[in-house]
C-alpha cells in the first residue's frame, strides 16, 4: 500500500476540522490552499464530509425509543439523499488545466464531487476512440437539468441532435428550437456548454461559415474536431470557416441533399442550410441524394 505523503498526512487533523465545519480559519485557508493541488487530499475530504452529513443525519433522528421503525426508515431516506449529492467524475484533459474541477463540479451540482477516475474509465476510452476516428458516437446519457436555464437546456438539447459529421449554424440552432431571433443567445448558451464534443458544440458555427471560435480562443481545436468528422475547413483572416465547395448540403424543409454548385446554394447564406463532411454522412440520416444534381452519380473528390 503507498503511504500518503507527509504533507497530507499532517494536514489529516485540519481536513477532519474543515469537514465538521469546526476548523480555524488560517487551518481552513491551509487546507484550501493543499486542495488545488491533491486530488488524494479532495477525495479524503469528500468522504470525511459524507461521515459527518451522516453523523448528522443520525443525530436529527427521533429517539429509537420512540419509534425505531420509524427512525430506521428517515435516517435511510437521509442516506439515499446524501448519495444522490455525490457525483463521481474523472478528468480528461483536452484544452486546459483541469485544477479545482472537483470544486466546480461541486457548485454547479450543489452536492460533494469525488474524483474517482475508475468510474469514468469506460466514458475515457469512448472518448479517445472518437478522437482516434474509431467511434462516431458517444451514447452517454446526459442529464441536463442544472443547465443555467430552461433556454439553454433548450439549446444544448438540439446541439446534441447534431449528427456525426454534419455542421450548422448558430441561427440554424435558434430556428431549431423555435426561437428564430436568438442567434446571439444562442452561441452565449453554447459559450457555456458543460459538456463539450458529448454536446457537439464544435458542429455549429457562424451564418457566414466562420468557426467563430471554440472555447474562447481555441479555433483549431474546434477545426481538429471537425476534421476527425471529415468536415472540411480552410484558413480565413484570424479564423478558419467551412470549405463550402467541399460538403453537401441539406435541402431546408427536404429530405434530400445536395452538391454545392446545385441551384444557387452558394450564393445562400451557409447559416439556411445544413452540411455534411461526406455522403455517407448525409445518407446516415436519411437524406436521398437529390434528383437534380445528382451527387450519387458526381459526388465531390474525396
Amino acid at each position: 500500500m503507498t503511504r500518503a505523503p507527509q504533507s497530507c498526512r499532517e494536514l489529516e487533523p485540519d481536513l477532519i476540522a474543515v469537514a465538521t465545519a469546526e476548523a480555524r480559519p488560517t487551518a481552513a485557508r491551509r487546507v484550501e490552499r493543499h486542495l488545488a493541488g491533491c486530488a488524494s487530499c479532495r477525495s479524503e475530504l469528500a468522504r470525511y464530509e459524507a461521515v459527518e452529513g451522516l453523523v448528522t443525519a443520525y443525530r436529527d433522528t427521533r429517539a429509537p425509543e420512540a419509534d425505531p421503525t420509524l427512525a430506521r426508515a428517515q435516517l435511510e431516506s437521509r442516506l439515499a439523499d446524501l448519495r444522490s449529492r455525490i457525483m463521481r467524475y474523472g478528468v480528461v484533459e483536452y484544452m486546459r488545466s483541469a485544477d479545482r474541477t472537483g470544486g466546480k463540479l461541486a457548485r454547479r451540482v450543489g452536492g460533494e464531487a469525488v474524483e474517482d477516475p475508475r468510474r469514468t474509465e469506460g466514458l475515457y476510452r469512448e472518448l479517445a476512440d472518437y478522437l482516434d476516428g474509431r467511434r462516431t458516437r458517444l451514447d452517454w446519457t446526459l442529464d441536463l437539468r442544472r443547465t443555467r436555464s430552461d433556454f439553454q437546456r433548450r439549446v444544448l438539447e438540439a446541439t446534441a441532435r447534431l449528427p456525426y459529421g454534419a455542421v450548422t449554424s448558430y441561427a440554424g440552432i435558434a430556428r431549431e428550437i423555435g426561437a428564430p431571433r436568438a442567434t446571439r443567445a444562442v452561441a452565449q448558451a453554447l459559450r457555456h456548454n458543460p459538456l463539450p464534443i458529448v454536446v457537439p458544440c464544435h458542429r455549429v458555427i457562424g451564418s457566414s461559415g466562420d468557426l467563430t471560435g471554440y472555447a474562447g480562443t481555441r479555433v483549431g481545436l474546434k477545426r481538429d474536431l471537425l476534421a476527425v468528422e471529415g468536415v472540411h475547413t480552410v484558413a480565413g483572416r484570424g479564423d478558419f470557416h467551412i470549405d463550402r465547395r467541399a460538403v453537401y448540403y441539406k435541402v431546408p424543409d427536404g429530405g434530400e441533399y445536395c452538391l454545392p454548385t446545385c441551384g444557387g446554394i452558394l450564393e445562400k447564406p451557409l447559416g439556411d442550410f445544413t452540411v455534411f463532411g461526406s455522403r455517407a454522412r448525409a445518407e446516415a440520416v436519411g437524406l436521398q441524394p437529390c434528383t437534380d444534381c445528382r451527387p450519387d452519380l458526381h459526388p465531390l473528390p474525396a
